[in-house]
């Protein structure tokens, strides 16, 4: 069976999670619960985002220290902004946040709360 590439690139990434990345797993599952199907290293627009929510168009990223770079924040504006145009939101989490179960399940469930009344 052939895949698309984006899906194999989708599962290895998923397999090579940065810590930040798996801490932010382990917690953003437990929206599950709340009916919030959370998927990770998910294809999108052509873009691999870490996590998404596609019942309320919202992109969850994790972003570590090297989205401090300059060329790499330009390519972050480029991608949420083809993410946006397509409908997308999205929430860009630091990396030191996501580490921290409360703080990034309160980020995200706001989000959640203002895409649902927005």
């Amino acid at each position: 069976m052939s895949e698309y590439p984006s899906a194999r690139r989708a599962r290895s990434l998923r397999q090579q999670a940065n810590t930040p990345e798996q801490k932010a797993w382990e917690t953003l599952r437990q929206l599950r619960a709340e009916g919030y199907a959370v998927r990770r290293q998910v294809a999108i627009e052509g873009l691999t985002v870490d996590f998404a929510i596609r019942s309320l168009r919202l992109v969850i990223e994790i972003d570590g220290a090297i989205h401090d770079l300059e060329a790499v924040r330009q390519n972050d504006a480029e991608r949420d902004a083809k993410l946006r145009t397509a409908g997308w939101q999205v929430l860009r989490v630091p990396a030191k946040t996501a580490m921290s179960a409360d703080h990034i399940i309160g980020l995200v469930r706001d989000a959640i709360s203002k895409r649902r009344t927005g």
